[in-house]
């Protein structure tokens, strides 16, 4: 009769044990977010429509309040994607934000080579990014992102 009263306590407190491991709810994880540019389109006047891509790796959503970045080409400068999105990213998921900017220059003449030669370009963004985890509070990253623009088959003056 002792086994059975041992094995009933044990299975007693196992159950105990297995409850309190549901009752933690999900794990609760703030990731650093990137940003990317999706699409860079040269307009009829020459400015560029962009479409920056906001990375969300935590495990809740994120607003993403403010980017202040640079973007570079191999030649250097090129434009600022200084925005305000006000752009809610549900846990591990990305959204678009699309702007209008004016380019320098050195990075307008760049593009229009890519394009003309149907060449890929290399791009830098860095600068930051202000971001609030739900419940949490605004915290800002520091952004340092590499990548390569390619030309879209089909849709002139566009970079992907």
């Amino acid at each position: 009769m002792r086994l059975p009263a041992r094995l009933s306590a044990f299975a007693l407190a196992a159950s105990f044990l297995t409850l309190s491991a549901c009752s933690s709810g999900p794990v609760r994880r703030v990731s650093e977010p990137t940003a990317s540019i999706q699409q860079l389109r040269v307009r009829a006047d020459g400015a560029w429509d962009v479409q920056l891509r906001l990375q969300n790796y935590s495990s809740v959503p994120m607003r993403f309040d403010r980017t202040a970045l640079a973007l570079a080409f191999d030649n250097g400068p090129a434009a600022r994607l200084d925005l305000q999105p006000g752009l809610d990213v549900g846990p591990e998921s990305a959204d678009v934000v699309n702007a209008t900017l004016a380019p320098l220059p050195a990075g307008r003449a760049r593009v229009a080579a890519a394009l003309a030669d149907g060449a890929s370009l290399s791009y830098t963004l860095s600068g930051s990014l202000d971001a609030t985890p739900q419940d949490g509070k605004q915290r800002s990253w520091t952004i340092q992102r590499e990548s390569v623009l390619s030309p879209v088959p089909g849709l002139p003056g566009a970079l992907r």
